[in-house]
């Protein structure tokens, strides 16, 4: 009898202290999920988990296995999401849960993500045109690696020698110099295809634009010409240095600053319109991300490391110098959210002469912000030079130049649907599928 007290009183105990500490990490969680949708980081922007609440037992083993910070955490014993637009569809969690409560979809039930549609060789609905990458909604650096190479291995496929040889046209233009461009590109040297690779802005696509300090890729990848890289973590910078690297080794002629404008379908393929000519082609890949074309400022050191224009982590900013140009939402909330972190001095500039348009909870906010010094809002402002350790804003009455550690540009932007539906791309509204 007393080993059968002992025995209740001991397992009351443990579920007791068990019960104590999920409660406890709930308010944490839920406390970090409303945080969140303050700053506006709740909503996922792409492929995303979705975790059935049904099937989920609570185990931790997708929280713990999830790359990320903070992406995943246990909500009353089950697995929710938390900054979900962080997430770039690592895909770990899912593999993580023993019993497959986890699949990975685009959207939401109330909100829809716009992907175009492709077959499994990532031919579109035109044939001949394909797309890779971001753009079709793998945001992780390895898959568009993976799809990059896998495009033109299929493209190769298509054309003989013989026709490569004798045509006077590319057999491939690969529009996009990111991780998916610059694979597809390294791929059609190995195939030996004729091809030119053109980019709009600089080498690196989204990974240029990264604000992140640190990137993190879930397992080694494969770059033809090139090998495995077997890094788990890197820096924007250190994997910059690397594509340099690849495209030195591989003797790789990147286009900058050749926009796309255009595309017309020709008898034997496709006539592209850049920004610099005209263009003959069999086939195109489009790896040129999903976020748009970022406005930019075009002022001096505008192309440095520390400009970024999409905030994902204000956690990485303490005490730091940070200025945020915009007068929109994205432009406010990323400024409240920088605000928020440890000993950071940030500043807020616009060039209008005030805000308009913007969302009655962030204006409440950016005034307690502002009142609690927190902030600082110079209207009627606009950059003038953006240095290593400085930044110089121009005001009705002066250059300032102050402190600077990193800058956020919010100027708005070209989205890629438009110019896809543009060429004919078919575009499918994905809710939670």
């Amino acid at each position: 009898m007393l080993t059968f007290i002992i025995s209740v009183v001991i397992i009351s105990l443990t579920v007791g202290i068990y019960i104590i500490h999920q409660n406890k990490r709930t308010r944490k969680n839920i406390k970090k999920i409303n945080k969140a949708k303050e700053y506006g980081l709740y909503e996922p922007v792409h492929i995303h988990p979705y975790v059935d609440p049904a099937t989920c037992i609570g185990s931790g083993a997708c929280v713990k296995a999830c790359p990320e910070k903070d992406i995943l955490g246990l909500v009353n014993g089950r697995a929710s999401l938390i900054h979900a637009s962080r997430c770039i569809g690592h895909g770990a969690c899912a593999d993580a849960c023993p019993v497959g409560a986890i699949k990975l979809v685009f959207g939401t039930e109330t909100r829809g993500v716009d992907i175009p549609h492709v077959t499994p060789d990532f031919e579109t609905n035109i044939k001949g045109i394909f797309i890779v990458g971001e753009l079709g909604g793998m945001g992780l650096i390895k898959n568009a690696v993976t799809q990059g190479r896998e495009v033109i291995e299929y493209i190769s496929c298509l054309f003989h020698s013989a026709e490569r040889k004798n045509s006077d046209i590319y057999d491939v233009i690969i529009v996009g110099a990111g991780p998916a461009g610059l694979s597809a590109s390294l791929a059609a040297v190995k195939h030996k295809l004729s091809f030119i690779t053109v980019e709009q802005n600089d080498i690196g696509g989204t990974v240029f634009q990264y604000p992140r300090h640190k990137i993190v890729m879930t397992s080694p990848m494969e770059l033809p010409m090139y090998g495995k890289i077997k890094v788990r973590e890197t820096t924007k910078e250190a994997l910059l240095e690397l594509w340099m690297e690849v495209i030195r080794n591989a003797g790789l002629q990147i286009r900058t600053g050749e926009k796309m404008l255009d595309v017309k379908k020709e008898d034997e393929g496709f006539k592209v319109f850049t920004a610099k000519g005209e263009h003959l082609t069999k086939s195109i890949v489009l790896a040129i991300g999903r976020r748009g074309t970022p406005r930019k400022l075009g002022v001096p050191g505008e192309t440095l490391p520390k400009v970024s224009y999409r905030l994902l982590e204000p956690e990485q900013h303490q005490n730091q110098n940070i200025v945020v140009v915009g007068g929109g939402d994205s432009a406010i909330e990323a400024a409240i959210a920088l605000a928020g972190q440890p000993q950071n001095n940030v500043v807020l500039s616009y060039r209008g002469e005030a805000f308009s348009r913007i969302k009655p909870v962030n204006k409440q906010r950016l005034d307690d912000r502002v009142a609690k010094k927190a902030i600082t809002i110079m209207f009627t402002s606009n950059i003038k030079e953006i240095g290593g350790k400085y930044i110089k804003i121009s005001t009705h009455e002066d250059i300032v130049e102050m402190p600077n550690d990193y800058v956020y540009i919010f100027a708005g932007g070209e989205l890629p649907n438009e110019f896809l539906n543009k060429i004919g791309v078919q575009i499918e509204k994905r809710f939670g599928t």
